[in-house]
């Protein structure tokens, strides 16, 4: 399979934190949007990228200021609802209208092991959240990174797509049996796939895609776990409190922010897109290894195949 997951052999480790791959980068003048840049790794992608000069805007469900946000003179935040179009559609043209270049695009927000739910067409939520409403944003927001010049657009997939079970002829579980963590993988999936294909479309503008793998990080993604599902995961002290063990991929915030913030900033990506990273580099294509991205989650005909069926689904596309 022609694939362009080829390591680049960073400086950088898992232990590598965001502020540490921004450190010493200017970024005065640039326009980011993060989805979801409220709370945990959307946030502190949101506090490092504003630190470097960024003017950021984060979105939320409930875009009430934290504390925290508050402190922050460059981060403006909005109300942005990604299982409702008009939501997504509002947001679009209030910046659209601003005709601000949008130079990083983070699609960051999701959702993760929920109950069976579906939003108002009829489509299961974590693909309806994690996939369709970024890809409605993405697509309404185009002419915002075209006119950028060069601009990134960054998807925040998960290890979690190991998980398998992507079935494009059955993306709302309507013929099989819902299961809270073969929706949740196909949604990393589609994220994937996504940037794939978003690469592929924007490169004649200068727009370029990453997905990205944080590493398994304690917050509210987790909000729908119980304590014993936490547990068995090994993802705790016997305290209770997070267990961080970069090496195997269990990462606090600041780390698990650093593969976004390097594929929003670096320079060692410049040329390169439609790839899957982890731990602050280009990850190694692997059919069974636990790191690593699937060869069905970067496959270039699977991709343009969930476009297209996303384009059926919201009859949104770019131009």
């Amino acid at each position: 399979m022609d694939t362009m997951q080829i390591p680049l052999r960073t400086r950088w480790t898992a232990a590598t934190t965001a502020e540490e791959v921004a450190r010493d980068m200017l970024l005065l003048g640039k326009n980011v949007l993060v989805t979801g840049g409220t709370s945990g790794l959307g946030f502190e992608t949101a506090r490092v990228l504003a630190s470097a000069g960024a003017n950021v805007t984060v979105t939320a469900r409930s875009p009430g200021l934290t504390a925290a946000v508050g402190e922050m003179n460059t981060i403006a935040v909005a109300k942005l609802e990604l299982e409702d179009p008009h939501s997504v559609d509002h947001f679009a043209e209030q910046f659209l209208r601003s005709q601000k270049p949008l130079h990083v695009l983070i699609l960051n927000a999701g959702i993760m092991a929920t109950p069976l739910a579906r939003d108002a067409a009829g489509n299961e939520s974590q693909f309806s959240t994690n996939h369709l409403g970024h890809f409605r944003l993405a697509t309404r927001l185009w002419p915002a990174l075209k006119a950028a010049g060069g601009a990134r657009i960054i998807v925040l997939s998960s290890r979690g797509h190991q998980i398998g079970g992507f079935d494009l002829s059955d993306l709302g579980f309507e013929k099989r049996a819902y299961n809270k963590w073969l929706a949740y993988g196909q949604s990393k999936t589609a994220n994937s796939l996504f940037a794939v294909e978003a690469d592929r479309r924007g490169q004649p503008w200068g727009i370029r895609a990453f997905a990205v793998h944080p590493g398994s990080i304690m917050g509210p993604l987790a909000r729908h776990l119980t304590p014993e599902e936490i547990r068995s995961f090994g993802a705790l002290n016997d305290d209770g409190t997070p267990l961080i063990d970069p090496a195997s991929d269990k990462k606090n915030v600041a780390q698990g922010a650093a593969t976004t913030v390097f594929c929003a900033v670096s320079a060692e990506l410049e040329g390169k897109g439609g790839v899957y990273c982890e731990d602050s580099d280009i990850a190694t294509l692997e059919a069974d290894a636990r790191k690593g991205v699937r060869p069905y989650a970067v496959d270039k005909l699977s991709a343009e195949r969930l476009w297209e069926e996303s384009v059926r689904l919201t009859g949104v596309d770019v131009a």
